[in-house]
């Protein structure tokens, strides 16, 4: 209990971290939009993701995988960064993709900068392990390329970069207790979502999270395919938390204009209490 109660209290999502997610999410709009799958702009969003991870203390690293794309054979990035307790200790996963849809004159603002911003902000938060009583679990977070399909969600078009990282947990034995996929949850209006095709315990355990920290979530009677699907599809428990009702989804109007600090204030709040239950 006394371990449990220090790591509650070290993991808090401040006001300065919602500064910090909305702070990354704005430039990745301003500098590297559009960064779709498998372009050079996607690439320079890649270094530029790594490098402000890095910067925010985590040990971040590249996985290149080439894909086979509808129009033809693509190199995808995603980026990496694990927090270890012990090899043996279960894992916790959080996942934002960060590129952009094919096609589509699209900032990608809400959906995929606003999240990727919140990964690092959530990094930075989960800096203050160091030097502290340590959780029960590791922690690995992944900003994925290639969540977006090129034309309809299919086994070779679109979750690339989760289906890739579900392969490397699956090579390596990992056991994983939770994925924790996060999408457009920087939306002014936030209305955060459980769809139904998620793991029902991991489900409850956000509901009871949210309550614990005051921010509204509720469940949707909607399956909804995202970057959690890949690790339900391998057997991990895996939930989405996405605000799917914005109106300027694969839109040009899904700008900066239409994401909050504040709404990435509560996501992190949310996060934040999540993994407290999670990692006890």
């Amino acid at each position: 209990m006394f371990v449990s109660l220090i790591f509650a209290a070290a993991l808090t999502f401040t006001d300065a971290h919602a500064a910090k997610a909305y702070s990354c999410a704005s430039t990745l709009v301003e500098r590297h939009s559009p960064r779709d799958a498998g372009t050079v702009r996607s690439k320079i969003a890649s270094n530029w993701i790594l490098d402000t991870a890095s910067a925010a203390g985590l040990n971040v690293r590249r996985d290149s995988f080439t894909v086979k794309m509808p129009q033809g054979r693509r190199r995808l990035t995603n980026l990496v960064a694990e927090l270890k307790v012990s090899e043996d200790a279960p894992w916790i996963v959080l996942v934002s993709h960060y590129d952009t849809k094919t096609g589509v004159d699209c900032p990608g603002a809400n959906d995929g900068a606003s999240t990727s911003g919140l990964l690092i902000a959530i990094g930075e938060m989960l800096g203050s392990w160091r030097g502290k009583e340590l959780p029960k679990a590791n922690v690995m977070l992944v900003w994925t390329d290639g969540e977006e399909c090129i034309s309809s969600y299919e086994e070779n078009d679109g979750l690339w970069g989760s289906r890739h990282a579900v392969a490397g947990l699956q090579r390596r034995g990992a056991k994983v207790n939770a994925a924790i996929c996060l999408d457009m949850l920087g939306d002014e209006d936030l209305e955060i979502s459980i769809p139904l095709n998620c793991d029902e315990s991991l489900a409850a355990k956000v509901v009871k999270a949210a309550d614990e920290c005051g921010v509204a979530v509720k469940r949707f009677n909607w399956r909804i395919t995202d970057d959690h699907v890949p690790f339900l599809e391998a057997g991990y428990p895996a939930v989405n938390l996405i605000d799917f009702e914005y109106s300027f989804w694969h839109t040009p109007e899904d700008t900066m204009e239409h994401v909050k600090e504040e709404s990435l204030a509560k996501s992190g709040r949310l996060v934040a209490a999540l993994l407290c239950d999670l990692m006890q």
